[in-house]
């Protein structure tokens, strides 16, 4: 099982939340928290597999509590939970790690599949949600990023772009690896290697970095 903390400062949400998850029957949901720093002393007091977080809390804010859990629980795959109101707030969640963005309006069976995708060491990127994320990290002019992209892969060898394009699309470690005949242990391999020679924090900057570069489309 699955076992999911659910970090809302409105207890509806919450409940509709857990709803939606405990319909699945591989999650659990072990804990509720109103604000962050019940969010994080239940996630370590739980062993909690991921933890859904909203941004917007009281006491401790849920980027703040990212960060926490970065630094005391790094087991724990953090999804943000966002309406990506500034960008500030969407760099701080990719420079501490967060697993992914989901936005509130989601639907559940997304919802649903981001928490796997989480749990499974994977990032996830709602649909609806990368081209705010991108829009985000857009550091300059659409070309200049587009050259920067392509001349930082080309460090990599064709079976490594061939991997980070899948990262591109969003897919998953073992979905990547049905696409191009390979176990998952194997993509996984592959995906570390990427992150270091690309210097990226994480799966979302190297996936945004694909799109820029141009690899799969």
């Amino acid at each position: 099982m699955i076992r999911v903390l659910v970090a809302d400062d409105e207890p509806l949400i919450r409940a509709g939340i857990r709803m939606i998850l405990t319909s699945a029957d591989d999650i659990e949901v072990v804990a509720e928290a109103a604000d962050g720093r019940e969010a994080v002393g239940l996630a370590l007091r739980h062993r909690v597999d991921v933890a859904l977080l909203d941004i917007q809390m009281p006491v401790v804010d849920g980027l703040s509590a990212l960060a926490e859990l970065g630094r005391t629980a790094p087991g724990v795959r953090a999804l943000i939970l966002t309406t990506f109101g500034e960008r500030d707030n969407v760099l701080r969640a990719l420079r501490h790690g967060g697993a992914g963005f989901l936005l509130k309006d989601s639907a559940p069976g997304e919802l649903i599949a981001a928490v796997r995708a989480a749990a499974a060491g994977d990032a996830y990127l709602s649909p609806a949600a990368t081209r705010h994320v991108a829009d985000a990290l857009a550091a300059g002019p659409a070309v200049s990023r587009s050259e920067e992209a392509r001349r930082r892969v080309a460090v990599l060898s064709e079976r490594e772009r061939e991997v980070l394009a899948l990262l591109g699309e969003g897919l998953s470690n073992a979905d990547a690896g049905r696409r191009i005949h390979m176990s998952e242990a194997t993509v996984k391999t592959y995906v570390s290697r990427i992150l270091a020679k690309l210097g990226c924090e994480n799966r979302v900057r190297a996936a945004l970095l694909a799109r820029d570069a141009g690899l799969g489309v």
